[in-house]
C-alpha cells in the first residue's frame, strides 16, 4: 500500500510515518521542501526504512498542488492508497496571517494534490478548534454549529475543515485530536504547549513551598488532553476501515477533566504543593469587558501583567481559554475502536511521565547559562573590601569564572598578597587602592573606574565595618555610630551612585549589597551596624523601584556571621556556628547568577516574620539572648579577659548547632 504524508516531519507525522511502515509492502511518499533534504537521512533512520521505502516529495505548502513537479504528480497519478494532511500551524502564538497560509491555504493545496493524483482516500487531521468555543457538548457530526472562533487560530481550524468538506473531490476524513501531549510511554515531546505552559509555575510552587501544604488553584472549563501514541494509533487504524468516508471521529479522552484537575494531577506528579481550594475563574466572567479593557490600560497593572506571563512562559492568550467551554461527543470514535485494544489512558496514569520528560529535556531554564562563568565572563566586576574575608573568597570565584575582577581596599600589602594569591593560581586580579569612607577619595576612585575600564557591570558593596557594643556601653562612644555609617552607608552609596550612570547609559547592571541578618532580627548589641546596613537596604528598595526599567537589578544579601577577621574580637562567636568566607562567597555568586531580590537564611527570615507578627514576643527572645551573652573583652575595653558563658548560654549554643547566625 502507498501513502503520502504531509507534516511528515512534526511531531504525529513522524509517529504516524513510522506506524504506518509497519504495515508489511508499504511505501510512504513524505511532502518536505527542497531546502530540508538534510533530513531526509535522519527521518529514515528514525523510522528504520531503507530509501525505497520513505520516498521524499519535494514541494511546499503553501504553493498550487503543494508545488510537487508535473513530473511528479504523473508519476504518483493512481499510486496513491491514502493521504494524510497532517501540516498545519498547531501555535495559540502564530500571527493570522502565517495560519491562514499554512492552514487555510495548504488544506486547499493539499486537496488539490489528492485530486491531481486520484487518491484513493483523503484524511484531513483537523482540531477540536475547528468547534470554537461552542458552549455544551459538540457531536463529531457537528461542523456548523461551531460559534465564537474569531481566535485565528480557531478559525483558521475551523476553515480548513470546511475547505475539505466542500472542495475535496475524492473520499475524505476528518479527524479532530484533542489537545495532543507527550508519548504515555516515554513522555517523549517536542515543544511547549498546552497544559505545559503551567509547568513552570507548578515547578515555582514546588520550590518554594513544602509539598504538605495545601495551595489554590485555578478552576475554569473543561480541557481534553491524549497523548501522541493514542492519536497515531488510533488514526491509524480508523483510517484503514471501511465505510468511514464523509465522517468525523473525535480523538479525545472520553472522560475529560477541568482545569482545577488538570493542575492538581501534574502538581502530584511533580511532588509539588497539591491545589486542595480552586478559585472559580469562571468569576472573572461577570467583570465587564470595558474595565479589563480600562484595567490593562493602566501602565503598571500592564507591565506587571506582561511581566508574569513572561517569567511563567504563558502565552498572551492562553488565560482567555481557561473557561473552555465545550465538551466532546466521541461515540464514533469508540465505536470504530472497538475490539481493537486502542484506548486513550487516563492521564493520572502518564502525568508523572509527562513531567518527568518535560523536566529532563523541555524546561526553559535547561538552555539559559546558570553558571558564573556564563554570568559574568568577560564582564568588570568590583568587589569593595576583597583584599580579605569574604570580599576575597568572592573575587577569586569571579576570576576564576573569567571576569575582570577588580578589588578595592586601605591596606596596599593585603591588595599585593591578594594579587600575588590570584597569581598563583593561574588569573589576575586588578587592584586599587580606596578608602571608601573617604567621600573624596571614592569620587576619585569612580574616574579610574570609568577612564581604566569604562565603569562596572557588576558591583559587590562588601566593605563594612562591625561593631559588637551594647548600647549601654555606648553613651560616650557616639563616634562608634559615626564612623559605621561614614562606611557602610554613606560609603556605599557614594560608589554606587557614582557607577549607576555608567550602568543607566548600558541599560545593565547588578549591586549586590552585602547586608546582615541583624537587619532581620533586630539584634542586640549590633545597633551602630544594623542601623548602617538598614538605611542601605531602604535606600537599595527605592533604587530598585527607581530604576526597575533601566535594566539595573539590586541584590540584598542578609549575610549571617561568617568567620572573618571582622568577627574575630568576638571570642564567643568561636562557639556558634559560622559559615565559611567560601560559603558566603557562593551566596554572593548566585546573587549575581539569579538576581533574586533578596538572599537570607531561614532563620533570618523567621526572625522577620516573628518581628512583624509578635513583636513583644520577638522582643522578649532577643533581649533573653542579649542577657545571656555578655560584651565582648574587646567591646568593654579589656583586651585580656576571658568570656565567661552562663551554663544558660552554653545549653542554647548546643541547641542552635548548625543554625547559622
Amino acid at each position: 500500500m502507498h501513502y503520502f504524508v504531509t507534516g511528515a516531519t512534526g511531531f504525529i507525522g513522524k509517529r504516524l510515518v513510522r506506524k504506518l511502515l509497519e504495515r508489511k509492502g508499504s511505501v510512504v511518499h513524505f511532502l518536505i521542501r527542497r531546502e530540508s533534504e538534510g533530513k531526509v537521512a535522519a527521518l529514515r533512520e528514525y523510522w528504520g526504512v531503507p530509501a525505497s521505502r520513505a520516498v521524499p516529495v519535494f514541494g511546499d505548502l503553501t504553493a498550487k498542488k503543494l508545488g510537487v513537479a508535473a513530473d511528479e504528480l504523473k508519476a504518483l497519478k493512481g499510486q496513491v492508497d491514502h493521504v494524510y494532511h497532517l501540516a498545519a500551524v498547531y501555535d495559540l502564538e502564530a500571527d493570522e496571517e502565517s495560519q491562514v497560509a499554512v492552514n487555510i491555504d495548504g488544506t486547499r493545496h493539499a486537496v488539490e494534490f489528492a485530486k491531481a493524483v486520484d487518491a484513493g482516500h483523503f484524511h484531513h487531521v483537523s482540531s477540536i478548534a475547528a468547534a470554537g468555543l461552542y458552549e455544551g457538548v459538540f457531536r463529531e457530526d457537528m461542523f456548523d454549529e461551531a460559534e465564537n472562533y474569531e481566535h485565528p487560530y480557531f478559525m483558521t481550524k475551523h476553515e480548513s475543515e470546511k475547505v475539505v468538506r466542500t472542495e475535496c473531490k475524492v473520499p475524505w476524513t476528518v479527524y479532530r485530536p484533542a489537545m495532543v501531549v507527550g508519548d504515555s510511554q516515554s513522555g517523549e515531546m517536542d515543544k511547549i504547549d498546552g497544559p505545559y505552559y503551567f509547568f513552570k509555575l507548578i515547578q515555582r510552587m514546588r520550590q518554594l513551598l513544602p509539598p504538605w501544604m495545601p495551595a489554590v488553584g485555578l478552576e475554569g472549563g473543561r480541557v481534553n488532553i491524549v497523548p501522541v501514541d493514542f492519536v497515531v494509533d488510533a488514526l491509524d487504524h480508523i483510517s484503514h476501515l471501511e465505510g468511514t468516508k464523509g465522517r468525523c471521529y473525535h480523538l479525545v479522552d472520553p472522560v475529560g477533566y477541568r482545569v482545577g484537575d488538570v493542575l492538581d494531577i501534574f502538581s502530584r506528579a511533580a511532588h509539588a504543593p497539591r491545589m486542595n481550594l480552586f478559585i472559580n475563574a469562571a468569576l472573572l466572567g461577570f467583570i465587564p469587558k470595558s474595565v479589563k479593557k480600562g484595567l490593562m490600560a493602566v501602565a503598571p497593572v500592564r507591565r506587571i501583567r506582561n511581566a508574569v506571563m513572561k517569567d511563567l512562559g504563558l502565552p498572551e492568550d492562553m488565560l482567555t481559554f481557561v473557561n473552555y467551554p465545550t465538551r466532546f461527543d466521541c461515540r464514533e470514535t469508540l465505536a470504530a475502536l472497538k475490539g481493537a485494544g486502542i484506548a486513550c489512558p487516563n492521564l493520572k496514569d502518564y502525568a508523572w511521565r509527562l513531567w518527568d520528560y518535560w523536566e529532563r529535556h523541555l524546561d526553559p531554564d535547561l538552555h539559559i547559562d546558570r553558571s558564573l562563568k556564563g554570568t559574568v565572563g568577560g564582564k568588570v566586576v568590583l568587589v569593595t573590601g576583597g583584599s580579605s574575608g569574604i570580599g576575597l573568597a568572592a573575587a577569586h570565584k569571579f576570576a576564576e569564572a573569567g571576569a575582570v575582577t577588580i578589588i578595592c581596599g586601605r591596606d596596599q600589602d593585603k591588595l599585593d598578597e591578594a594579587c600575588a594569591e590570584a597569581k598563583s593560581r593561574g588569573y589576575a586580579f586588578v587592584a586599587y587602592p580606596a578608602d571608601l569612607s573617604d567621600m573624596n577619595d571614592v569620587d576619585r576612585f569612580v574616574k579610574l573606574l570609568e577612564q581604566n575600564h569604562g565603569g562596572v557591570d557588576f558591583l559587590v558593596n562588601n566593605a563594612g565595618r562591625s561593631i559588637r557594643r551594647a548600647i549601654e556601653s555606648s553613651y560616650d562612644r557616639f563616634h562608634d555610630y559615626e564612623r559605621t555609617m561614614q562606611l557602610n552607608y554613606f560609603g556605599c552609596l557614594r560608589i554606587t551612585m557614582g557607577l549607576m550612570p555608567g550602568m543607566v547609559a548600558k541599560r545593565k547592571g547588578h549591586v549586590v549589597n552585602i547586608s546582615s541578618i541583624g537587619v532581620l532580627t533586630n539584634a542586640p548589641r549590633f545597633s551602630a551596624y544594623v542601623a548602617s546596613k538598614a538605611a542601605l537596604d531602604a535606600w537599595t528598595r527605592c533604587a530598585a523601584s527607581e530604576f526597575q526599567d533601566q535594566g539595573i537589578t539590586f541584590t540584598t544579601i542578609n549575610m549571617p556571621l561568617v568567620r572573618t577577621p571582622m568577627i574575630a574580637p568576638t571570642k564567643i562567636y568561636n562557639n556558634v556556628p559560622t559559615l565559611s568566607p567560601e560559603q558566603a562567597a557562593d551566596m554572593i555568586a548566585e546573587a549575581c547568577i539569579y538576581k533574586p531580590v533578596r538572599v537570607a537564611t531561614r532563620l533570618g527570615i523567621t526572625g522577620q516574620v516573628l518581628h512583624a507578627l509578635v513583636p513583644k514576643v520577638a522582643q522578649i527572645v532577643m533581649n533573653t539572648s542579649f542577657r545571656m551573652f555578655p560584651d565582648s573583652s574587646a567591646a568593654k575595653g579589656d583586651k585580656g579577659a576571658k568570656p565567661q558563658l552562663s551554663p544558660e548560654a552554653i545549653a542554647m549554643q548546643q541547641m542552635m548547632r548548625g543554625i547559622h547566625f
